[in-house]
């Protein structure tokens, strides 16, 4: 299995836009491209964590060639709400306990 987290710095006032373009796109990656889920976290600092699952690196790096053109879309969007994204950690799990 496969990890990634980023860092999502959102434009002050679009943080609702953000969550639910997030929410979407995240749909989309499990519905087309073999995402296997994630979670979205804010921390003190006002930044969301996302923590995304893929079945291997192969995967998570060929998914948005599997996406409809309407899931660009909605990334495009998702990235217009952002200051800056940036990929914290791109790892492979070795022991998962998660519930």
């Amino acid at each position: 299995m496969h990890a990634v987290i980023y860092r999502f710095d959102v434009i002050p006032g679009r943080e609702k836009d953000f969550e639910k373009t997030w929410q979407l796109a995240t749909e989309t990656f499990i519905a087309h491209a073999g995402g296997l889920g994630s979670r979205l976290h804010k921390n003190e600092a006002g930044s969301y964590i996302a923590y995304a699952q893929w079945p291997d690196k192969i995967s998570w790096e060929s998914a948005r060639q599997k996406l409809p053109k309407s899931a660009i879309k909605n990334l495009q969007r998702m990235n217009m709400y952002c200051e800056e994204i940036t990929i914290l950690f791109n790892m492979e799990v070795k022991n998962d306990l998660l519930m």
